[in-house]
C-alpha cells in the first residue's frame, strides 16, 4: 500500500506539473509559442542515468531501497509534428537491498527494453514507456548466497527536454515487477516490486 501510494504520488507529479513545464519553455518574448516541429525528436541516442530504487519484496518482510545508475541506448521516431514513438534499452547497476532477521536481500542489477510514445512541443517530450525488464536478486544468509536472474514487466511516464541540438535531459519515473523465482534458502519464491525515480541525460547522434 504504501509503494502504490508513493507511485500514485510521482506520477500525479509528472502529469501536473511538466505542461506548465512545457509551456515556459516554448515562450519566447512577446507572449508568442514556437512551433511544435521545430526540434526534431528524431534519430539515436546514448545517455547516462541516476536515480533512487525503492519497492518491496514478495513473500518476505523485506522493503529494498538504494541508489541506482547506468546507461541507455535508444531511438526515436517523429513520425508526426507532436507524435514521437521510439524503443529503448538501458542496463543499471542497484544498491537496492534490506534486511530482515538474519538475511539480506538485494537487487544488484537490472535492465529494461522498452518502448516509448509521447508529445512533442518544440523541446519538450511528454512520453509514457513501458516493456520488458530483467535483472539478478539475490538472498543472503550468513555466509551462504543465493542469486536468481528474473524477468517481468516495467511501465512508467517521463519529461525529456532538449537543451541543445544533440542534447537531452530527462526525468523519468518506472514500476518495475520482477517476477517471483524459487529460493532454497528460504523454501519459498520471491520476487521484487519496486519503484525507480532516476534522472538523466541523453547525447543524440
Amino acid at each position: 500500500m504504501r509503494l502504490l501510494r508513493l507511485r500514485a504520488a510521482v506520477l500525479s507529479f509528472v502529469i501536473v506539473s511538466t505542461p506548465a513545464l512545457a509551456a515556459d519553455i516554448q515562450r519566447y518574448g512577446g507572449g508568442a509559442y514556437a512551433p511544435y516541429a521545430a526540434y526534431n525528436w528524431s534519430g539515436a541516442y546514448f545517455g547516462l542515468n541516476l536515480g533512487y530504487q525503492w519497492g518491496s519484496v514478495t513473500g518476505l518482510p523485506a522493503d529494498p531501497s538504494g541508489f541506482s545508475g547506468g546507461a541507455q541506448l535508444g531511438y526515436n521516431w517523429q513520425v508526426a509534428p507532436q507524435i514521437v514513438i521510439g524503443a529503448e534499452i538501458d542496463l543499471q547497476g542497484s544498491g537496492a537491498d534490506d534486511r530482515f532477521g538474519a538475511y539480506n536481500f538485494s537487487n544488484p542489477w537490472f535492465g529494461t527494453l522498452r518502448g516509448r510514445g509521447g508529445i512533442a512541443m518544440n523541446n519538450v517530450l511528454l512520453y509514457l514507456t513501458g516493456g520488458l525488464v530483467f535483472g539478478g536478486t539475490k538472498l543472503e544468509l550468513g555466509g551462504l548466497s543465493e542469486s536468481n536472474t528474473e524477468i517481468g514487466w516495467t511501465a512508467g511516464a517521463g519529461v525529456e527536454v532538449g537543451f541543445a541540438s544533440n542534447w537531452t535531459a530527462k526525468a523519468e519515473f518506472l514500476y518495475v515487477d520482477l517476477a517471483d523465482s524459487g529460493y532454497v534458502l528460504t523454501g519459498v519464491s520471491h520476487g521484487l516490486e519496486s519503484g525507480l525515480l532516476r534522472f538523466g541525460v541523453n547525447y543524440r547522434f
